[in-house]
């Protein structure tokens, strides 16, 4: 595994000509006026990194008649990257910086000059975001920006000597309507949905902007990865993008997706990735919230490594599986289907049986790591497992025997040849076709009382920690949290995969019909 992953992009990584941006003169601009307003270097030059040199480069391209190619834009970036600070110098900027058009020289490099009315809102759908901006005004004007332009940091609105200000805007879609603001910042919109008004502020800003002379009034959006379906502006601008909008410039690098989470080099080398050149983003302390159990998966995709995804849901209704629960218990000489998924040391190794004739599933046996410290070294004992699966085909008649073989293909050869290779089969749980299939049908009988189990806490718990992914065209179970297991529902659902199949292949007695009105 390589230190750092390639990130996944969708910026062209290119730069326009000299000739074809004002963005050389709104660095220069920046680098005699600018200070950094926080942080350990907090006085200082501000300094963009490469990559943000980049994005101010181009989202201030302009084509052959000076207008602006781009009309509105959008950063999407992972927590921490410093979304907040690049806005707020894109925003001094467009308060007293060159920032628009003036001709092109002799030489045939544009000119640029100061937006001559400037007016910036700065807007959100809550007073918290719009301060996470606001507050860095004070300390990025430096005191020769403050003597040059007259400007005035206030507490709600900053101006300059010239009439140019820059504002908080949180108020309802109605009260925006109308304006004329040279250059609008929409705050972390992810978080404007149609039930908060966000989606109807998003289109008054950009009905303002439309109606600016030539273009020259515009807005960026700043957020993280929006959780699809909420109708987010956020994601509507993403969507718009991937459909080709017209004068939308979009700018996002994400971490490549990362298959085990659990996996502290790859998520650290995915969290490198994510992070471009914003080197303050420290790798080992994300890791330590990853890792945190409190941590749920969508939050470490979404906010860490910058991936769009879809928030869990809950995969089963755990009302639903109690009401298959029934006074019962196998006895000696039952026919069964076995279901066996193991594990080394983390997750957990279960063993469970399904009566052929009503579909009773009852857990034989479970081997699970110890709380504290008496967990560190432990491993699952190969042994005992071994024995446990020859104790269940000495107890009762088993007829198939789904076992899924990862760690486990030594131990699942043995027992194929010991018992027959027609009742010990292997199934691969990662085979995403036939695990979604098989989880559909336990769910299906699940909701039609199909199925009944013995009440075990421990199944009823990994059951319920279980959420719902989409993998390709199929829909697959995850942890809710690294410590939340699930393993007792994908060998639940082995049991059950078996029992089905030995039905099909007249193996057993014939099952009891209608045994789920009970």
């Amino acid at each position: 595994m390589a230190d750092r992953l390639e990130p996944v992009r969708t910026w062209p990584d290119v730069v326009p000509d000299d000739n074809a941006t004002l963005g050389w003169a709104a660095l220069q601009w920046s680098a005699a006026f600018l200070r950094q307003p926080d942080g350990p270097d907090a006085g200082g030059l501000f300094t963009f990194t490469r990559e943000q040199v980049r994005i101010l480069l181009r989202w201030y391209e302009i084509d052959r008649t000076g207008r602006f190619v781009h009309r509105r834009g959008a950063i999407r970036r992972m927590k921490g990257w410093g979304k907040d600070p690049f806005l707020a110098a894109l925003a001094a900027i467009e308060l007293c910086g060159p920032c628009r058009f003036d001709g092109f020289d002799a030489h045939g490099v544009p000119v640029a000059k100061p937006q001559p009315s400037a007016w910036i809102q700065v807007a959100a759908v809550s007073k918290d975001q719009t301060r996470n901006t606001m507050t860095l005004f004070p300390g990025m004007f430096g005191p020769d920006a403050i003597d040059t332009y007259g400007i005035d940091v206030g507490k709600e609105i900053i101006h300059t000597r010239a009439g140019g200000r820059i504002e908080a805007v949180t108020s309802s879609p109605r009260a925006l309507e109308g304006g004329r603001p040279s250059f609008t910042i929409l705050n972390e919109t992810q978080n404007w949905l149609p039930t908060n008004d966000g989606v109807e502020m998003g289109r008054a800003i950009r009905r303002n902007a439309a109606k600016s002379r030539s273009g020259e009034s515009r807005s960026m959006e700043i957020n993280n990865a929006y959780q699809p379906g909420e109708q987010s502006v956020a994601e509507s601008t993403h969507l718009a993008f991937l459909e080709g909008s017209t004068g939308l410039y979009y700018d996002s690098t994400e971490a490549p997706q990362v298959d085990d989470l659990t996996d502290e080099k790859t998520v650290k080398a995915a969290l490198l990735a994510a992070r471009g050149d914003s080197t303050w983003v420290d790798p080992d302390r994300l890791w330590q919230e990853i890792a945190d159990p409190s941590t749920p998966e969508s939050v470490t995709l979404r906010f860490y490594l910058n991936q769009v995804r879809e928030a869990e849901e809950t995969w089963a209704d755990l009302d639903a599986w109690r009401a298959c629960q029934v006074d019962d218990r196998l006895a000696p000489g039952d026919v069964v289907a076995l279901g066996f998924d193991g594990s080394i040391r983390d997750d957990s190794t279960v063993l469970i049986a399904c009566r052929i004739s009503d579909g009773l599933i009852q857990p034989l046996r479970w081997w699970e790591k110890p709380p504290g410290p008496a967990g560190f070294s432990w491993q699952v004992p190969r042994s005992d497992v071994d024995q446990a699966v020859r104790a269940a085909f000495e107890q009762y008649r088993v007829v198939l025997f789904y076992a899924d073989p990862p760690h486990w293909e030594t131990y699942v050869d043995q027992w194929a040849a010991e018992y027959g290779d027609k009742r010990v089969l292997e199934f691969w749980t990662g085979s995403q076709k036939r695990m979604g299939d098989a989880l559909g049908r336990f769910h299906s009988a699940m909701l039609a009382r199909e199925l009944r189990h013995t009440g075990d806490e421990r199944l009823t718990a990994h059951i319920g920690n279980a959420v719902a992914v989409q993998r390709g065209s199929t829909v697959q179970v995850a942890k809710r949290t690294h410590v939340q297991k699930i393993d007792g529902l994908v060998t639940a659902v082995l049991a059950l995969e078996a029992r089905g199949d030995a039905i099909q292949r007249g193996l057993g007695p014939k099952p009891v019909p209608h045994f789920y009105s009970f």
